[in-house]
């Protein structure tokens, strides 16, 4: 019997692995959607996903990832190139589907998803566009507490009533997002007084706020942190790519105008490095989902050693 109830449970989470990647899959078609539609100010809704030739996909071409190599990344219609990042963003949005259910409860496991979510799509059209709309943070902010009303689960609260726990879990969840986004508020107002220009967009400041509703304070000072952290590495390994010629930037802003019409201009362009705004937004969402998914017990045991020792006076 122990044998057979082994080999039932290990079927049972193979099925469940399955599904939940195939439902990670559709979740990041979807997404991919809405990175494309909402900058543009288009509906996710309608019309029906279409080639940019203006025809529209048959079903059978848009299955998620599967499709996209099954055609080479071009269109059947019109032979136009897809991006790779269709499939990237669906087997991303997959794969941490599977990480959440095999790693937490399912309720917190769904909140995980959610979150994923949310972090995925804010992250590319960061990056695209240098924006973040209010859907993924501010409505990320309020799914963050609706889902913590729900799920207690979501910060730690399992014992209990579950009245208490869902209040507990709901004030956690708003005092994460208040605290994460005031503290991004400051760090900016005050890099914009030494650096007397603008040093962090407000979609940055919404944004901590989503992250502090499922990821508590702990995790919203881990998001600033690690995030400050990430780029730094990551800006210094691209200006080191920059010098060994392995990287080059186009021109941007009035060197893109200067250098349209004069060749010897954009070189010169290419040297202005540390003038080109970078994203923090991927950087804060990274950082946000490392502590969900990897770093959370660490973190938090990490924070409540300080805060034991400075509340034992």
């Amino acid at each position: 019997m122990d044998v057979l109830s082994e080999l039932l449970h290990g079927e049972l989470i193979w099925v469940s692995v399955v599904y939940f990647f195939v439902i990670g899959a559709c979740i990041g078609s979807f997404l991919n959607v809405c990175i494309y539609r909402i900058p543009a100010e288009e509906s996710i809704i309608r019309p029906a996903s279409h080639c940019g030739c203006g025809k529209p996909i048959a079903w059978y071409d848009n299955v998620p990832i599967l499709s996209w190599f099954v055609l080479r990344g071009r269109a059947r219609c019109c032979g136009r190139r897809f991006s790779f990042r269709y499939p990237f963003v669906e087997s991303l949005t997959a794969v941490l589907f599977v990480v959440c259910w095999l790693s937490f409860s399912p309720g917190k496991a769904i909140c995980g998803m959610v979150f994923c979510s949310l972090m995925i799509g804010a992250t590319a059209i960061d990056i695209d566009h240098l924006i973040i709309p209010d859907r993924f943070s501010v409505g990320g902010f309020v799914a963050g507490v609706v889902l913590a009303l729900i799920f207690p689960s979501l910060h730690g609260f399992t014992h209990g009533l579950f009245v208490i726990n869902s209040i507990s879990s709901v004030i956690t969840a708003v005092a994460g997002g208040l605290i994460g986004s005031a503290l991004v508020l400051w760090i900016g107002l005050i890099a914009e007084i030494i650096l007397r220009r603008d040093a962090m967009g407000f979609g940055d400041v919404k944004l901590m706020g989503a992250i502090g509703a499922f990821c508590g304070w702990q995790g919203a000072l881990f998001a600033i942190f690690g995030g400050a952290l990430i780029g730094t590495l990551g800006v210094s390994l691209l200006y080191l790519a920059r010098l060994a010629g392995l990287v080059k930037f186009p021109p941007t802003g009035e060197d893109s105008e200067e250098a349209a019409g004069d060749e010897d201009s954009v070189g010169e362009s290419e040297d202005n490095f540390f003038g080109r705004e970078v994203p923090f937004g991927p950087m804060l969402a990274l950082a946000g989902l490392l502590y969900f998914l990897v770093l959370e017990e660490r973190v938090d045991a990490y924070f409540a050693q300080y805060s034991m020792l400075f509340f034992a006076f």
